[in-house]
């Protein structure tokens, strides 16, 4: 499988409203995450080159599901609930919350982050929250500042900036880029990122802390 295909070919394999319906912990899994208006589904979309393989809505929160896309036989791309679901009762927001907790600290096939900030107002107090989870779970993470054309080159390089200043307080495997879905920035950065934890060589082969809702 050329590297250049292996995201053009994901697909939707199955949905888990509880822990229970996801699939066997086996293979390799990268699930991403941020707040519902993140752009979440875009950088999805993007990065896979398909326009509608996940679901997007001008309404935040759309997704209330653990959605998984599969590359391959052990290859996954998982779409995680945003976080700040909008209109949804505080009942499902504590159901939610512990469904992802018992997700993020027991799947072993998990093997890292992409966290979707937005570039105009990152670092919020449930982005951070992500993050000291992340780095008291050892969870490698990649950053995507979302919407980053909606700045200047200025102002996005600044909010870069902040960002990374951040991360060199918090212990991990934690990095960070520019990203829009719109004008197609950064998407072979988070590309390589995704190699990186699925182990995937330059020539495509395969190498063998409770959340709060507001």
């Amino acid at each position: 499988m050329r590297k250049s295909n292996f995201y053009q070919q994901a697909e939707y394999w199955r949905s888990a409203h509880k822990i229970s319906q996801l699939p066997e912990d086996k293979g390799y899994e990268v699930a991403f995450a941020g707040r519902s208006n993140a752009g979440k589904s875009s950088a999805i979309n993007v990065i896979t080159g398909q326009r509608t393989l996940a679901r997007t809505s001008k309404t935040p929160g759309r997704t209330q599901q653990i959605i998984f896309f599969k590359l391959d036989e052990n290859h996954y791309l998982v779409d995680l609930p945003g976080y700040g679901f909008a209109k949804v009762p505080m009942a499902i927001k504590l159901q939610w919350q512990k469904t992802l907790e018992i997700y993020l600290q027991k799947r072993q096939s998990l093997r890292g982050l992409i966290l979707m900030m937005d570039a105009r107002h990152p670092l919020t107090s449930f982005d951070e929250q992500m993050l000291n989870w992340c780095s008291l779970s050892k969870m490698p993470v990649h950053i995507l500042l979302t919407k980053a054309d909606k700045l200047s080159r200025g102002k996005a390089s600044a909010s870069l900036q902040q960002v990374r200043k951040h991360l060199k307080t918090i212990k991990g495997e934690m990095s960070v880029q520019l990203f829009s879905s719109l004008k197609r920035i950064g998407i072979e950065e988070a590309r390589m990122r995704l190699n990186s934890w699925f182990e995937i060589t330059p020539q495509g082969n395969h190498k063998g802390l409770p959340l709060q809702y507001q």
